[in-house]
C-alpha cells in the first residue's frame, strides 16, 4: 500500500482517522500502531513479524544499555544494538549486492559462482535502520531517556506516515510527542492541506514526468538525438524531486493531523548555487543524519589536514550513495557528489560566488542533472552511451514533434515550482502555500477550495492511469 493509491486515500485514511479521533487519548498510540502494522503488512506480511521482533529485541537491549552503570557495559550493549540493526540492513538490502559482486569477480578469474537464493528486500528497511540507530545512539549519548513502553517504541519505529519513504525522524525530535501531544483543529486542517499538496506533486507532476522518462530511457540509446535525451533526463530530474518531496509532504501532513511535527525534508534544492548547498536542501534529514552520526564522529572538519577532511567527505557520500540502493551506480553517484563537495571546498564555491546567482544556479542544476544519469541508469556502458547522446549536439526539436503538449505544460509547471523561490515574490508565495501566516477566514476558504480541487484532480488522475510507480523500493 502506498500513499498515492485509491486504497489508501479512500479506504485506509478515512477508517484510520475515524478511529483515531473517536477513541480517547489513552488509546491513540495503539490506534496508530495497529494501523501502521496493517499498512506495512499489506504489502509485506512476512517481513512485518521480522521487523516487529527485531524492534522489540532492540527496545530491551537499549533498556539494558541505559541501566548499565559502567562504560564497558554501555559500550557492549550499544555494539549489540548497532550490530542487530545493521545486520538486518546488510542481510536484506546488501547480501544480494555483495554476492553478485563476488560472483562477477569469480567469473573474471575463472572460479565457480556462489549459489544462493536471492533475498527479498523489505520496503523502507533503510529508514527503519536509521531510526533504530538514532534511538540507541541518542540513549547512549544521554540525549534522552528511553521510552517506558515497548508499544511506544514500536510506534516510533513503525509509524506508517514516514516508515517507507521518510523523512528520517530522530527520536529526540518527537520523544515528547509520542507520550504527550495535543491535536488542535488548525493542525488537522494544515496537515490535510500539506498532504494534498504532496499528493498533487506526486500524482499530477511526478507521474507525468516519470512516464516520459521511462518511455525515453527504455529506447535504444543509439536511436536517440540530443533533444530526446535531454528531455528524458530532465523529466527524470523533476520526477525524482516531485515524487520524493511529494511523499515527504504527505508524511509531514499526516503527522501534523496526528499531533506530530516531522522535520522538513526538502527546501527547493534545484535553486542551489553549489553542490554543498544542494545537499543542505536535498533530503535534509538524511544529510543531517549523516553529519551527526557519521561525519562528525569521523572528525568532521575538525581534523589536522585537508586530506583527512576530504577523506571524511568522500566516505560520507560513498555511504550515502550506497544507502540509496545496493548497486554500483548508486555508489558512483555518491562519489560523484562527494567529489564536487571537495571541489567546492578547494575552489569551486569561490568561482561560483563571483559568477552571480543565475549562472551558479544554472551550473549547479546542470551538474545535478548529470548526476541523475548515473542514478537512473544502472548499467555503466548504457550510462556512457546516454552521456554521448546528451553531448552529440544533434538537436532536432521539430522532429521530436508537437504531440506532447500536456507533457510540456506539466514540465513548465515543474520548472516554475522548482525555481520560483529564486525571486522574492516566489518565496512569499511559498510561505503562503505552506501556511506560515495561517490566520484569516478568507485564506482558509481560498486554500480549502484550491486543495479540494487538487485532491479531486489527483484522485481522477490515479483512477484514469495505470502509471503510478513507487520509486523507493530500493530504500
Amino acid at each position: 500500500m502506498v500513499f498515492s493509491s485509491i486504497t489508501f486515500i479512500l479506504y485506509f485514511l478515512p477508517l484510520f482517522f475515524t478511529s483515531y479521533y473517536v477513541f480517547p487519548n489513552k488509546y491513540k498510540n495503539y490506534i496508530i500502531l495497529f494501523f501502521s502494522i496493517i499498512f506495512y503488512g499489506w504489502g509485506a506480511p512476512t517481513f512485518i513479524f521480522i521487523l516487529m521482533s527485531s524492534t522489540i529485541l532492540d527496545f530491551y537491549i537499549v533498556k539494558q544499555l541505559y541501566k548499565s552503570k559502567t562504560k564497558k557495559k554501555k559500550n557492549l550493549f550499544l555494539i549489540f544494538s548497532i550490530c542487530t540493526n545493521l545486520g538486518l540492513l546488510l542481510y536484506f538490502k546488501y547480501l544480494n549486492f555483495f554476492i553478485e559482486t563476488i560472483n562477477r569477480f569469480f567469473f573474471e578469474v575463472g572460479f565457480s559462482n556462489i549459489d544462493w537464493i536471492e533475498v527479498a528486500l523489505p520496503i523502507g528497511i533503510s529508514f527503519y535502520t536509521f531510526q533504530t540507530l538514532t534511538y540507541s545512539i541518542d540513549i547512549y549519548r544521554g540525549v534522552r531517556k528511553p521510552l517506558n513502553k515497548v508499544t511506544d517504541y514500536l510506534l516510533y519505529i513503525m509509524m506508517f506516515p514516514q516508515m517507507i519513504a521518510g523523512p528520517i525522524v530522530r527520536f529526540n525530535t518527537i520523544a515528547e510527542q509520542i507520550t504527550n501531544r495535543i491535536v488542535v483543529s488548525s493542525d488537522v486542517l494544515i496537515g490535510f492541506y500539506r498532504f494534498v499538496i504532496g499528493l498533487s506533486k506526486k500524482v499530477l507532476i511526478a507521474n507525468v514526468m516519470g512516464s516520459k522518462a521511462d518511455e525515453i530511457m527504455s529506447m535504444d540509446f543509439s536511436t536517440l538525438d540530443s533533444t530526446t535525451a535531454w528531455i528524458g533526463i530532465s523529466a527524470y530530474t523533476f520526477q525524482i524531486y516531485f515524487d520524493f518531496a511529494g511523499y515527504s509532504d504527505m508524511a509531514i501532513g499526516i503527522g501534523r493531523m496526528l499531533g506530530f511535527t516531522f522535520p522538513e525534508n526538502f527546501n527547493n534544492p534545484y535553486v542551489s548555487k553549489n553542490i554543498t548547498e544542494f545537499w543542505r536542501r536535498w533530503h535534509i534529514t538524511l544529510g543531517a543524519w549523516m553529519k551527526d552520526y557519521l561525519y562528525i564522529p569521523l572528525g568532521g572538519n575538525k581534523v589536522n589536514s585537508k586530506t583527512r577532511l576530504f577523506f571524511n567527505l568522500w566516505i560520507v557520500f560513498f555511504i550515502s550513495g550506497l544507502w540509496h540502493g545496493a548497486a554500483w551506480n548508486f555508489v558512483l553517484w555518491g562519489v560523484f557528489h562527494g567529489t564536487f563537495l571537495i571541489l567546492d571546498r578547494l575552489f569551486l564555491i569561490q568561482i561560483l560566488n563571483k559568477s552571480g546567482q543565475i549562472l551558479s544556479v544554472i551550473f549547479t542544476f546542470f551538474i545535478t542533472i548529470l548526476g541523475w544519469v548515473i542514478f537512473r541508469i544502472e548499467d555503466f556502458s548504457m550510462a556512457k552511451a546516454f552521456y554521448k547522446k546528451l553531448f552529440s549536439f544533434d538537436f532536432n526539436p521539430i522532429e521530436y514533434g508537437f504531440n506532447n503538449n500536456y507533457f510540456f505544460t506539466i514540465l513548465l509547471i515543474a520548472i516554475l515550482f522548482s525555481f520560483i523561490t529564486t525571486s522574492k515574490r516566489g518565496r512569499q508565495l511559498e510561505e503562503y502555500i505552506y501556511f506560515k501566516d495561517y490566520n484569516s477566514y478568507i485564506k482558509t476558504c481560498t486554500m480549502f477550495i484550491i486543495v479540494l480541487t487538487l485532491l479531486m484532480l489527483s484522485i481522477a488522475s490515479i483512477t484514469s492511469s495505470e502509471f503510478n510507480p513507487f520509486i523507493y523500493f530500493r530504500f
